[in-house]
């Protein structure tokens, strides 16, 4: 059961770099704007939030990066906490996303689904 939530949770890691680098990295090109259904000029308007969020989503993805490390190769406790609180964030700042924005429930759902089975993977796996 480990083996299967620190997979999930490097889907979302994987993810959540993939978000850094169009948030923060790409924000203003075509693709990325077609991928978020924004404007030229609404781009623009909002390339340093989106910076800013780009950085957080990064940050989320270290956190559990490093928890999946700890929980296959150092200590498990350490490790599950770090887990629990990187891929626990992206699963919560997916829940927002939906309550907040029912329009963009997929990309709420590509966001929180993954890190979701993780945690709940691991913790079953820690009872």
């Amino acid at each position: 059961m480990v083996a299967v939530s620190l997979v999930f949770v490097g889907i979302a890691v994987l993810l959540h770099g993939y978000i850094f680098v169009m948030e923060s990295l790409q924000w203003t090109r075509p693709r990325t704007r077609a991928t978020f259904g924004i404007t030229a000029e609404q781009a623009e308007a909002t390339r340093e939030m989106a910076f800013n969020q780009g950085f957080y989503n990064l940050f989320l993805a270290i956190v559990a990066a490093t928890g999946m490390g700890f929980t296959a190769f150092g200590d498990a406790g350490i490790g599950v906490a770090l887990v629990l609180a990187g891929a626990g964030s992206m699963v919560a700042a997916g829940v927002v996303l939906l309550v907040s924005s029912p329009d963009k429930a997929r990309a709420a759902l590509i966001q929180l689904v993954p890190p979701l089975i993780g945690c709940v993977a691991l913790v079953l796996a820690r009872l």
